[in-house]
């Protein structure tokens, strides 16, 4: 199975088994239009796209009355794929209907934002659409998965999205990894970007520096020297693999490595013993973890962004201590 197939067996994967019989939709077939229909996690993409559209005929929604998905991860659509997309409407019905929930007086696009644009290229004023119920943390994990599986999403924009749903529903990477059903160190990997300094995230955001670049720069702990080897990357075509090394040399202390040393007085690279010990209290807590040693000692520095995420990490850290009081 290749990497690919398994981020996460697309929305199937997180919604479930068409089979889950506590999970099936009821359609009736005197359904009025644009009626709301129960919309469960366990249930398959088949069901509420064309198997369901089948049954039901989807309602036709003007396209005044949708809005964008709030937890859309993508920010930039390919103009050129859209107007050909554009093109085609105009010629052919759309395939597959668009999902949508009912919120308010209004509607809110769940998926098919791609077809509600060409939509609107195309002249339409209205778009076939299955109206499902569904609360914002599924409509946020339906948004990561479609687009998880786009090659063309940027790496810091999936990062962004990950990192949005951590804060705004309190969980953990290992919770976000079960609901979508992908591995937890993709989800670690991806926000660890968000760790990299502005610039060095600009120029994997224009796509000067790819998702494996940015992951080898992150070693090196300290911004100035990230940037440096960066700047290296862009001017002399770096592959990743040429980039891991240079890395790897840089921290065993090979004098052949000719990256600078960090421009701030005082500064330390740190050590790959306290790197990989950062990287494992990372993976541990769900947040940044840095490490800062001195000759008289250190510290260990643990980054929150918020009360909830502080609570969380308070909740886990004295979980122990809770226990053994209870226990005493």
């Amino acid at each position: 199975m290749t990497r690919q197939k398994r981020l996460g067996r697309g929305l199937a994967a997180l919604l479930g088994d068409p089979t889950d019989q506590a999970a099936e939709v009821e359609l009736r077939e005197d359904a009025p239009d644009s009626e709301t229909v129960p919309f469960r996690p366990r249930l398959a993409e088949s069901d509420f796209t064309e198997e369901a559209a089948q049954k039901s005929d989807a309602s036709r929604i003007a396209l005044d009355q949708i809005d964008r998905n709030p937890y859309q991860p993508r920010h930039n659509f390919d103009d050129a794929e859209i107007a050909s997309l554009a093109e085609s409407l105009k010629q052919h019905d759309i395939l597959q209907p668009i999902v949508v929930r009912q919120v308010g007086e209004r509607f809110q696009l769940i998926s098919g934002e791609r077809r509600l644009r060409a939509a609107g290229i195309a002249g339409w004023d209205s778009i076939p659409a299955l109206v499902r119920e569904a609360d914002d943390r599924l409509v946020a994990e339906l948004a990561i998965v479609e687009n998880l599986q786009r090659q063309d999403l940027n790496p810091l924009e999936k990062a962004i999205s990950f990192q949005r749903y951590l804060e705004q529903h309190n969980a953990t990477q290992g919770e976000l990894a079960d609901r979508i059903k992908v591995d937890r160190s993709t989800i670690a990997n991806l926000v660890r970007l968000l760790d990299l300094p502005d610039a060095v995230k600009a120029s994997v955001h224009s796509g000067e520096l790819s998702q494996g670049h940015a992951r080898a720069l992150l070693p090196l702990g300290d911004e100035v020297t990230q940037c440096e080897f960066a700047t290296r990357i862009v001017r002399d075509g770096w592959s990743v693999r040429s980039t891991e090394q240079a890395v790897q040399d840089f921290l065993n202390g090979d004098e052949a490595t000719d990256i600078p040393a960090p421009a701030k007085k005082g500064a330390r690279t740190k050590s790959k013993q306290v790197v990989s010990l950062e990287e494992d209290l990372r993976m541990a807590l769900g947040t940044k973890v840095d490490i800062k040693q001195s000759t008289k000692g250190g510290k260990i520095v643990i980054h929150f962004k918020n009360a909830d995420e502080f609570d969380r990490l308070n909740e886990y850290l004295l979980a122990d201590v809770d226990s053994d009081r209870r226990a005493a």
